[in-house]
């Protein structure tokens, strides 16, 4: 194993533990983000007075990791104490039907990606034993309860340790919403009341759990619904929350501020019956989250969160998809409103908890994580890294490529696989102390530290058999478009420059296609052949549009697959073209002509709009487009003024 891999046993003596085993409670939020508790004063919006609690009963950590920006490799980690690197779950595909228990590399990708992007494992492998089998084989009770999202039977939470799974979904979020009635195929709400909030059932189940096992050493594990999607909440917190919205807040959804609030609920509805049943004193809480907060998705008109004043958010390797609120407590072995800036990571829980509980590993069994006993007693961590494996490329927020990452004290490396020129990988490096926003790269100034840090990144990938990306043979510069890939200013390792012989795709009738696709003219069409994956063609408006609602209305006829989406730049924003938003439609490829309406809520004026028809290959047309907005309508194709290329009309 690499430095620091190793579990850390026996720095509890036994003679400072209770009597009786402590009970273990596992609290893991879902999507929830750094700034969305009010532990580090990042939020004027959000109240989570319980999360508070805790935290003033234990050690709030400042600098907690999810072992991936998505929630399935997390979740896995966190049971076996392994990298997504090593047990191979990289992407949230769980709930998916197809079963996959080895990744694999992949040898080709669309000719508009430099590296190919392994198949993810899809299931949590019954081989692995896990935290909850541990526990069990130790005396303890074993519930699980809330989301799992890591496959249905047989990889479900009852084959993989634990006693009672509720409500045993294997979705990867809520089934249909929050609030009941719900879609669960075996989980009902109490007719006795209509409007059941799910995270307050769940919290019940919780309380009827320990109060069956308070004579025996239980272990809880509360993997929270909240606060993913979908959005909605209780009527009556909205109306709450929609008093207090102030609109230069980037936090200003009260859908999702209601949602923090039944969640933070949910945890003092656990601190309350640890009290009541007089177990809080000899019970382990840990709380944390999967990965970052949502900044992607649209919901009130806004994006459900912001990560301010990290960046990036969920599904992405900058701080804002991975780094978010922990909290351990256990009275008389930690100290009661602490704080630790120490490095710790989702991988560390089980090595931990083993430590706390004085329980060896199996002779056979290691970890990717350490323990953090020594950070729980204020002392510091003697670990040299840690890693983050994300080979996946979602188009959300400030997205990368496949890439992995280091963070190595105050120094963070991201390596974006062959991002580089002529086959290499690309780099950026940011020293978190003083720019924990990730706004400077600091690659070309320190290309020594980027080697340095490169070396451990490689060790580590060697050190956990990680199936890596490769090079992709059909790469296709022409199609290649790195402003559309985060703030476009990544830096290759050796001061490479960029290659300067690309040639850019031309414009049709004022239409620039990108991604996987062709783009030609025909009578009154724009013609779009996609060879799958992410075809897309962008107009950029002669003038920037203002108003607060936006339609995109087209006709479109198409052979492809997979939802349509609408993006948009608006002034101000974000100086990467087409980065912060969008919208997603629902597209019928039956060959026929459908017309499309998308209504676009912005809040600055509108720069340009990008159409992505499909994502799957096939022929597609559209006419007719236009863009309203403010009683204006505005015609993107056909063009009917030939000097500016759009006509406006009054409506």
């Amino acid at each position: 194993m690499m430095l620091g891999a190793a579990i850390v046993v026996g720095l509890l003596s036994r003679s400072v533990l209770a009597e009786a085993p402590p009970n273990v409670v596992f609290i893991l939020a879902d999507d929830l983000g750094w700034s969305d508790t009010t532990l580090f004063d990042t939020t004027d919006l959000y109240r989570t007075p319980n999360i508070e609690r805790l935290a003033e009963r234990g050690m709030t950590f400042t600098r907690a990791y999810s072992a991936s920006p998505l929630c399935s490799p997390t979740r896995a980690s966190i049971l076996t104490g392994l990298s997504p690197a090593r047990h191979g779950i990289t992407s949230p595909n769980c709930h998916l039907p197809t079963v996959t228990l080895t990744a694999k590399a992949t040898e080709s990708a669309p000719p508009n990606q430099k590296a190919t992007i392994p198949t993810s494992v899809s299931r949590l492998n019954v081989n692995y034993y896990t935290l909850a089998e541990m526990l069990r084989d130790h005396g303890y009770a074993t519930g699980h309860f809330g989301k799992w999202h890591l496959g249905a039977e047989p990889y479900s939470p009852l084959e993989h340790g634990f006693d009672v799974d509720v409500p045993h979904h294997p979705g990867p979020g809520p089934a249909g919403s929050y609030v009941a009635p719900w879609k669960f195929k075996d989980f009902d709400h109490d007719p006795d009341i209509p409007d059941e909030h799910l995270e307050d059932r769940m919290a019940e189940e919780a309380v009827t759990f320990m109060e069956t096992h308070q004579d025996k050493p239980f272990f809880l594990n509360y993997w929270m619904f909240s606060v993913h999607a979908p959005f909605d909440a209780k009527a009556a917190l909205v109306d709450k929350y929609r008093n207090r919205i102030n609109q230069d807040d980037p936090q200003r959804s009260p859908t999702y501020a209601a949602m923090i609030e039944s969640m933070d609920d949910a945890v003092g509805t656990l601190l309350d019956t640890l009290d009541r049943l007089n177990l809080a004193e000899n019970t382990i809480i840990i709380f944390a989250s999967d990965n970052g907060g949502n900044m992607y998705n649209e919901v009130d008109g806004t994006t459900p969160t912001s990560n301010t004043p990290l960046r990036g958010g969920k599904a992405t390797m900058y701080e804002g998809g991975v780094r978010g609120p922990a909290v351990v407590a256990y009275p008389g072995h930690v100290e009661p409103g602490s704080r630790s800036d120490e490095i710790i990571q989702s991988c560390d829980f089980y090595p931990t908890l083993l430590d706390l509980l004085q329980i060896q590993a199996q002779p056979s069994q290691e970890f990717d994580g350490i323990s953090i006993v020594p950070a729980l007693q204020g002392q510091s961590l003697t670990r040299e890294a840690i890693f983050t494996y994300f080979p996946h490329a979602p188009r959300v927020p400030d997205w990368l490529p496949p890439a992995v990452s280091v963070i190595a004290g105050d120094w963070k490396l991201i390596r974006t696989f062959y991002g580089g020129d002529a086959g290499t990988h690309q780099y950026q490096l940011f020293n978190l102390e003083t720019d924990i926003g990730e706004q400077h790269d600091l690659a070309e100034q320190f290309p020594d530290r980027v080697q340095d840090l490169d070396r451990l990144i490689e060790e580590f990938l060697s050190d956990t058999h990680a199936v890596v990306p490769l090079p992709n043979p059909r790469f296709d510069v022409s199609q290649y478009h790195p402003e559309l890939i985060g703030k476009g200013n990544h830096k290759s390792s050796g001061n490479q420059k960029r290659t300067q012989n690309r040639v850019p795709a031309k414009p049709v009738a004022g239409w620039l296609p990108g991604g996987t696709c062709e783009l030609s003219h025909e009578a009154d069409s724009l013609v779009v052949k996609s060879s799958g994956g992410d075809p897309h063609l962008s107009y950029k408006l002669p003038n920037a549009l203002p108003g607060e609602k936006l339609t995109v209305s087209f006709t479109m006829t198409s052979t492809a697959a997979g939802p349509g989406q609408v993006f948009w730049q608006e002034q101000g924003v974000a100086p990467a073209f087409f980065r912060e938003r969008s919208k997603t439609f629902d597209v019928r490829h039956d060959s026929q002509p459908h017309q499309y309406r998308v209504v676009l809520t912005v809040h600055h004026p509108v720069l340009a709009i990008r159409i992505d028809p499909a994502t799957a290959a096939g022929r597609i047309t559209l006419s007719n487009v236009a863009v309203t907005t403010e009683g204006t309508e505005i015609s993107l194709f056909p063009p009917r003024n030939e000097d500016a290329g759009v006509e406006h009309r009054k409506q």
